[in-house]
């Protein structure tokens, strides 16, 4: 048993000679959102799969809810919900009648499944379409019908496996919104997804997957940290100053793209900042303009992924 809201240790699975899962180790928080984040084919989907009882293992141990998957999968499957990443609805029913029919497949009564769907209509603003054919939804619309679907239970984990994809921006934004609001009543989410931006934005902590490993695993900012290439650029408001600031910039480089600034080196601290800036101020040169940038997730998923593939060609 565990406290964890998702507790894998070890966890490996094989089709034939390709190795999917080599020995996966993730921990979900209770009321938290974790990303999986990694390249296609890296096992993000395998490892859903299996958490949700579709797939079974070959070793290790995988727990949801404090359920064995493999010795309680009737358990797990009580406690997820999951959304794939493909629409699972019918599309020759209304919105009402699909949320109505996974009702009583989660076998809710007629009077709970029928409040539990009212409920569900207006938290995902589909009252006005729920009893048009799914035909006339929009993506964004069949999207969020599809996150509804898994939730007809009020699961307590739910797997979103690439939630977003396809959709336009404001449709992401509004997914993002209610994603936010189904953790801050209580749910636990393993979110994978292709968009960097949307880990970004949603998840405390972060699991890179590579080659069917966990090869990092922290929260954006400690993985960021991780990454070289921050980096402080300076404005001034002449040529003289500028020279006088690169000499005194130990590792500082002229920008290319403005002849008055100039880059130096951070690696996102504090101290780095302030003492760049007590250098300039006791030679009294004066900055016009300031500028820190960090490493993003794009920066860390190119450093971190990847390698393994490399390693087997060569």
């Amino acid at each position: 048993m565990t406290t964890h809201a998702i507790d894998v240790r070890d966890l490996r699975k094989s089709y034939g000679k390709k190795v999917v899962l080599d020995g996966v180790d993730l921990t979900v928080e209770a009321g938290t959102v974790t990303a999986l984040l990694g390249p296609n084919g890296a096992g993000k989907t395998t490892t859903v799969h299996i958490l949700s009882t579709l797939v079974r293992p070959d070793a290790g141990t995988a727990f949801v809810n404090g359920r064995d998957v493999v010795r309680d999968p009737a358990g797990v499957r009580a406690a997820i919900g999951l959304t794939g990443q493909f629409s699972a609805v019918d599309k020759l029913i209304t919105g009402e009648e699909n949320l109505l029919l996974m009702a009583r497949l989660r076998h809710l009564g007629a009077k709970a499944a029928k409040a539990r769907v009212v409920e569900l209509l207006e938290q995902f603003d589909l009252v006005e379409a729920a009893r048009k054919p799914l035909a006339t939804y929009s993506g964004g619309m069949q999207r969020r019908l599809d996150l509804a679907m898994p939730l007809i239970a009020a699961p307590s984990v739910l797997f979103l496996d690439e939630p977003t994809t396809g959709l336009d921006p404001r449709s992401r934004h509004t997914m993002w919104d209610i994603v936010r609001g189904l953790v801050a009543d209580g749910t636990s989410v393993l979110l994978t997804t292709q968009y960097l931006d949307e880990a970004d934005e949603l998840a405390g902590r972060i699991a890179v997957l590579d080659g069917g490993r966990i090869v990092a695993d922290g929260t954006p900012d400690e993985l960021k940290r991780r990454v070289p290439g921050g980096h402080i650029r300076l404005r001034f408001t002449d040529a003289a100053t500028l020279d006088t600031a690169a000499t005194l910039l130990t590792g500082s480089t002229r920008d290319e793209s403005d002849a008055l600034a100039l880059t130096v080196p951070n690696e996102g601290g504090v101290a780095d900042l302030r003492a760049v800036l007590d250098r300039l101020a006791t030679a009294r040169l004066e900055v016009d303009d300031l500028t820190i940038t960090t490493p993003d997730l794009d920066d860390v998923f190119f450093a971190l992924t990847g390698k393994t593939e490399k390693e087997t060609q060569s």
